[in-house]
């Protein structure tokens, strides 16, 4: 991974070529920029918010993780219709600083995205406000980041930055790591006497999520245990795991740093995931792109770091290897299988995914990282992060009928304060008479979400529905602890009231999940080519029930899928697919003529069926996020699992409940 040299920093400051890429909402400023004409600020904006990792990476070119990244950043970048940044382009234009809006880098947690644009030159990325993980990775490979857009006008002038100036506002830790050029250069320096923090005993009320990670607490050489929020810290993890799209990149990273073989902290909290890829033969933007061949390399790069390790690995299976399975085989999608089989409450969680803050329905803490950090952690055992604040969103009423925790989450999406950036880096704590009402499942997609909200991670405080999940799913006795939950008193960064009671089926309109509107107010009728059910956010158990319930109400009456459209149902893990065929749903599926597909993350990452192959097609998904490209060329609606299942018998938008109505 790129990283800044000494003597780029010798005297304490940086030159920048004095030109800049405007990631304007105007294809055209956009190519002005590429071209070398000499554009003001004003003269690009409006400026393109919520900028994602699929934009800037797209998902078929993470099988690069070396100077090759350096051809693709901002291939997926969206101005108006069209995608103005082409192979080579930034490379090629000697560009350095990058200049967006707000929320830059949402999405995934790979850390290909600053990677690429390093290795194609960029030095600075200037931004009105950053995501968490997008941010952290930056720094982690020596990309500079800032929020100050007076920079602009000193570096055009031709100024020299000092170092002070780039890192102003960060915290002590982000500075050091950038100032070293990157995590692993910093861990070389100052990692080498880590210890355990004693657990504080003052009597000052916390949050749940503090009190875990007060427990969790390392000390450094330059960071010191329970730190405040805004401030640079380490934890021990109790579990690690890493998947495909992240591990030969790491096993690069740390080889090249440390030589071979590796002495790797406590492997047996490592876990390695093989999720994403069992239907890259299906996939057309792999295919396409002739990258199935570099996916088979990655893949290998995986098995090969695992075997050499002896590290514990679940692998999804093709439907031809899984027609074979005796049953076996355990896998699934990551984050998904650490709640069903790893994570515990009180425990503390890392995952190189955006969405590994699914396992806090458990009462645990988990987040996402990027290959850096999960590099640096598999050698010391610590891992970085920024404190954060904490929101607590008071889930109240009775959750009516029909309506999911999809539909919560879409409808808590669409607020103010969210789309503003509110949320941003925050600790969602998920409290209130909704929240204790609804199943572990259902909260798992509250807090799967925390990556759409913008958050740092999301939480449940774990309670007789926790213990009753992991009996009867696990079959562990767990003993809840009085410590478990937050204190009368804790501090909150901002309360949001919900009445749930009020929520009516969401759905979020193609371009953001954040796009979030009542079924009921969509006016014109969407019709729609493609019906997907699964993913991480809704390929749990109970998703699958509520799959059923349309479908075999559909059955009965003698409906199939529209004529036109496909439907894709996809489990999340075996263990879903298990629980379906006990109870009898496949009869069902199979007669209103869906499609079922093996455990994967497939469509959601673009990694397999279920995904549109054309701009003009039309997708309905009970997916976690619809950026521009995600999941394929076309446009592409999020809905709860029951919308999407009546929405396949209908052949456009619409509710369970009006489904029931127009077939009465």
């Amino acid at each position: 991974m790129p990283a800044s040299t000494p003597a780029t920093i010798a005297d304490g400051s940086l030159r920048f070529a004095p030109r800049f890429l405007f990631l304007s909402r105007s294809g055209d400023a956009v190519a002005q920029c590429l071209r070398g004409d000499t554009l003001s600020i004003a003269q690009a904006a409006p400026l393109r918010d919520d900028v994602s990792t699929d934009e800037i990476t797209p998902i078929a070119i993470l099988t690069h993780y070396d100077d090759k990244l350096g051809r693709y950043p901002y291939t997926g970048f969206k101005a108006g219709e069209g995608f103005p940044i082409g192979l080579d382009a930034v490379r090629n234009s000697g560009i350095e600083v990058v200049v967006a809006g707000k929320r830059y880098g949402k999405g995934s947690s790979r850390e290909h995205s600053p990677a690429a644009e390093k290795l194609a030159g960029v030095r600075l990325v200037i931004a009105e406000s950053f995501e968490r993980i997008y941010r952290q990775n930056a720094d982690n490979t020596g990309l500079f980041t800032s929020t100050d857009f007076s920079l602009i006008d000193r570096i055009a002038a031709g100024e020299a930055i000092p170092l002070d100036d780039l890192v102003a506002g960060r915290d002590a830790l982000a500075a050091a790591i950038l100032t070293s050029g990157g995590l692993l250069a910093f861990g070389q320096r100052f990692m080498q006497h880590i210890t355990q923090a004693a657990v504080l005993d003052d009597a000052r009320p916390r949050t749940l999520f503090e009190k875990i990670v007060g427990r969790h607490a390392l000390e450094t050489e330059l960071t010191t245990a329970h730190a405040r929020s805004g401030d640079g810290a380490f934890v021990r993890a109790d579990l690690r795991f890493i998947h495909e799209y992240y591990t030969g990149m790491a096993a690069h990273l740390l080889h090249a740093t440390f030589g071979r073989p590796l002495v790797l902290h406590e492997p047996d909290s490592i876990v390695v995931f093989e999720d994403h890829t069992s239907y890259v033969e299906e996939s057309p933007a792999h295919v396409r792109g002739g990258l199935v061949p570099n996916v088979h390399r990655m893949i290998e790069a995986q098995r090969d770091f695992a075997a050499a390790y002896d590290l514990r690995s679940h692998r999804t299976l093709t439907e031809a290897e899984a027609a074979l399975d005796d049953g076996s085989n355990v896998a699934g999608i990551s984050h998904a299988m650490v709640a069903e089989h790893y994570a515990l409450p009180g425990q503390l969680v890392v995952g190189t995914d955006s969405h590994t803050p699914h396992s806090g329905a458990l009462g645990c803490v988990a987040f996402g990282v990027g290959t850096t950090d999960m590099a640096n952690a598999f050698v010391t055992g610590a891992v970085r992060l920024t404190v954060p604040q904490s929101i607590r969103i008071m889930l109240n009423g009775k959750v009516p009928a029909g309506v999911t925790a999809k539909d919560i989450v879409l409808h808590l999406l669409a607020q103010q304060f969210i789309r503003a950036g509110g949320g941003v880096g925050k600790v969602f704590e998920f409290a209130g008479e909704a929240a204790a009402y609804l199943s572990t499942d259902e909260r798992a997609t509250l807090t799967n979400m925390t990556a759409e909200l913008g958050g740092f991670t999301g939480i449940v405080a774990p309670d007789e529905e926790t213990v009753r999940f992991l009996r009867e799913r696990r079959g562990v006795d767990f003993t809840l602890e009085p410590w478990m939950r937050s204190d009368a008193g804790a501090t909150y960064a901002e309360t949001i009231e919900i009445d749930c009671a009020q929520v009516p089926p969401m759905v979020a309109a193609p371009g953001d999940p954040g796009h979030g509107v009542a079924l009921a107010d969509v006016k014109e009728a969407v019709a729609i080519d493609i019906a997907y059910g699964g993913s991480c956010t809704a390929g749990k158990r109970e998703d699958f029930d509520h799959y059923h319930a349309v479908l075999q109400w559909a059955a009965d009456r003698g409906l199939r899928v529209a004529t036109g459209v496909a439907l894709y149902l996809q489990f999340g893990t075996t263990a879903v697919r298990d629980h379906c065929i006990a109870a009898g749903y496949m009869d069902a599926f199979e007669r209103v003529g869906a499609r079922m597909l093996e455990p994967s993350c497939g469509a959601c990452g673009n990694c397999g069926p279920g995904g549109s192959i054309a701009p003009s097609q039309v997708t309905v998904s009970a997916i976690n996020r619809n950026f521009p490209g995600r999941g394929g060329p076309g446009k592409v609606w999020l809905a709860s699992p029951p919308t999407v299942a009546a929405s396949a018998i209908a052949g456009h938008l619409i509710s369970f409940e009006a489904l029931q109505r127009l077939h009465a």
